[in-house]
């Protein structure tokens, strides 16, 4: 069962005075008896397109293996695999054989094309082969890039994944690989199918997000709950600061879906009131909400439903002055209020309209700050991070440097923000700022003091690595020179007010090994994803050997573009599957080296000064999985 409790922004307001109020209402498992956890029925849909070859594919197929490891025999599993084509690789089936299982996952190879929503419906059609209400039915879907086969069409597949859970109840979880995939779109799915989303930003980031979704599934205390809330006389709902779908009920009452609750996080609903002038002291209700949702008791599903009523109490001004602000409620709509910012400026740098969206960052971040000094909760660790990432964001806009992980960045940690309420969810990012390479470079510790910085899970944390400081205690450091395994010199540290982090003073330098300066002193751009472009050069066409066997080999892509052959009538058609690409464009490639099924990785591909199709250039190698 849930339980339903609320903490206010103010624990009282003054009488006959307007005030607004931010309110945060926790549902929370309550039992007096452990929780047992559900048979699942799930079917694990990966993503086998050419561009997963290599690390990606090997490592998404090991996370497959570990999930599958911790299933029980009472779990139903099926595993799908698709590039243009769909295959069912483990037939849905009781976890029962896993030997059998991890065989088949060995055999997978990347292939060709995305046909995202042949694979998901695969899935969802396993899934209702074996459904029944006691389990929890669910897709994962992996993929890395865009669906370019089949249902493409963004609408249709939303609609879709709503129909999968209300008609059928399959909800989807979707799972984002790499710089290419379509963000909005797999967000989309699962808000719309009723499941998780997650951005994996490196290979080794999938085992981690795999463990984190077997987790809540395993925990899943309660589903589909609804609030409905009601403001009393003298109350308004000024806004809803999660991102929940919701609908107005009546004149003034909100009827919201917050979703799934998981008994290992809480499920959280925080709203901004504007309370009129009551001219009455003691405690005035304010709010009452009456929220239902789904559990089982005793291997049926049973409807629930419970009411909560919000009180305020009204006192003198004097009690108000001398009553300190509620640092936990603060703190929790703040990180709100900095996940509507980033939303807010992607929507903007979407337009191309990057002046704006850094405007706004950093108008949010100043009204952020004021907010967070007077509650005195400029000394929190966290949420010295979130604003450190809106100052990071906001120079990088201001720089143009608005590209695909950026943008997947950002919307991660607003999703997040917005849905769940896991601390290993919460501000991750990786990705790294040019900026880094213009810091003064040093190779000897004179004086100062050491930092590392380090990975953990997909954020990046500053240590101290000099003697005679916590070593276990998180560096406040800019956020836009922060990259895994740099280590610095900083004049010197000082503790926060509440003594749990650090923050630096003085000049940050790079710390090199000797004779290393002058390479880390070169500005070093990354390309985080391939593009073809026109060509304002005569193309010079990539040559071939003898046969495809005669060709160099590689195990990984690197900057390389992969083409593959594919039967067209009694043909070879050669065709690019990175994703960025135009799957249906032809491309003109050495004939002698063109062979069935075959991978290939080609230095360069660009597309014809007239358009319309591709040319292989510079060197070309036969890619080993």
């Amino acid at each position: 069962m849930l339980q339903a409790t609320y903490q206010l922004s103010r624990a009282v307001v003054p009488i006959n005075e307007t005030q607004s109020l931010d309110v945060v209402v926790q549902f929370s498992p309550v039992s007096t008896t452990p929780h047992l956890r559900r048979a699942l029925n799930l079917s694990l849909v990966i993503d086998r397109s050419g561009s997963m070859a290599g690390t990606p594919l090997k490592q998404a197929v090991n996370a497959a293996r570990l999930l599958i490891d911790q299933l029980s025999a009472e779990d139903i599993v099926s595993v799908v695999i698709y590039d243009d084509h769909v295959e069912t690789i483990v037939a849905p089936q009781l976890v029962k054989n896993k030997d059998v299982m991890h065989t088949a996952l060995s055999k997978i190879h990347a292939g060709g094309c995305t046909n995202l929503s042949g694979g998901w419906l695969k899935g969802c059609e396993h899934v209702q082969s074996h459904h029944t209400p006691n389990k929890i039915n669910r897709v994962l879907l992996l993929t890395d890039g865009l669906a370019n086969v089949g249902i493409t069409n963004d609408k249709i597949l939303l609609n879709t994944a709503q129909q999968q859970f209300l008609q059928h109840h399959i909800s989807t979880t979707t799972l984002g690989f790499g710089a290419h995939f379509n963000e909005d779109l797999l967000i989309g799915m699962a808000k719309q199918g009723q499941g998780n989303f997650y951005f994996i930003q490196t290979p080794e980031d999938l085992v981690e997000v795999f463990r984190i979704e077997l987790e809540s599934l395993s925990s899943l205390v309660a589903q589909n709950l609804t609030a409905t809330v009601t403001p009393h006389p003298h109350v308004q709902i000024e806004q809803l600061l999660n991102n929940y779908s919701y609908n107005q009920v009546g004149n003034h009452s909100l009827e919201i879906t917050l979703g799934d609750v998981y008994e290992v996080e809480q499920k959280t609903l925080a709203l901004v009131l504007n309370i009129a002038p009551i001219s009455e002291l003691g405690p005035h209700p304010i709010l009452t909400i009456d929220y239902r949702y789904q559990t089982v008791i005793k291997d049926r599903i049973e409807q629930m439903q419970s009411q909560l009523l919000i009180t305020l109490p009204i006192d003198t001004l004097t009690v108000f002055q001398n009553t300190p602000p509620s640092q936990t409620v603060l703190a929790h709509t703040q990180r709100l209020r900095i996940a509507k910012a980033k939303e807010e400026a992607i929507r903007l740098a979407d337009q191309g309209d990057y002046q704006n969206a850094s405007l706004n960052l950093r108008l949010s971040l100043q009204v952020i700050v004021d907010s967070l000094t007077r509650g005195n909760l400029e000394e929190t660790f966290e949420l010295a991070e979130e604003t450190d990432q809106l100052n990071f964001f906001a120079t990088q806009l201001e720089k143009r440097r608005y590209n695909s992980i950026t943008r997947k960045e950002m919307t991660d940690q607003y999703y997040q923000t917005h849905y769940r309420s896991r601390h290993d969810l919460s501000s991750r990012g990786l990705s790294t700022n040019e900026d880094l390479y213009n810091l003064p470079v040093v190779s000897q510790v004179d004086q100062g003091v050491v930092l590392q910085c380090f990975r953990e899970s997909s954020k990046l944390r500053i240590k101290i690595i000099s003697d005679g400081y916590r070593s276990d205690f998180n560096v406040q450091f800019p956020r836009h020179l922060r990259e895994e395994g740099a280590q610095y010199i900083v004049d010197a540290v000082e503790l926060s007010g509440n003594e749990t982090f650090y923050r630096t003073i003085g000049e940050i330098r790079r710390l090199v090994l000797p004779g290393q300066e002058a390479h880390y002193q070169q500005r070093r751009t990354r390309s985080t994803a391939h593009s073809p472009t026109l060509s304002n050069r005569t193309p010079k066409a990539a040559t071939g050997t003898a046969s495809a066997a005669d060709l160099e080999t590689t195990d990984t892509i690197g900057d390389g573009v992969l083409v593959q052959c594919i039967a067209e009538g009694k043909k070879l058609r050669a065709r690019v599957v990175s994703d960025g690409y135009d799957p249906n464009y032809n491309i003109r490639f050495p004939r002698d080296i063109r062979e069935l099924g075959i991978l290939y990785v080609v230095e360069e591909v660009i597309e014809h000064p007239k358009g319309g199709y591709y040319i292989a250039c510079g060197k070309i190698k036969r890619l080993t999985q």
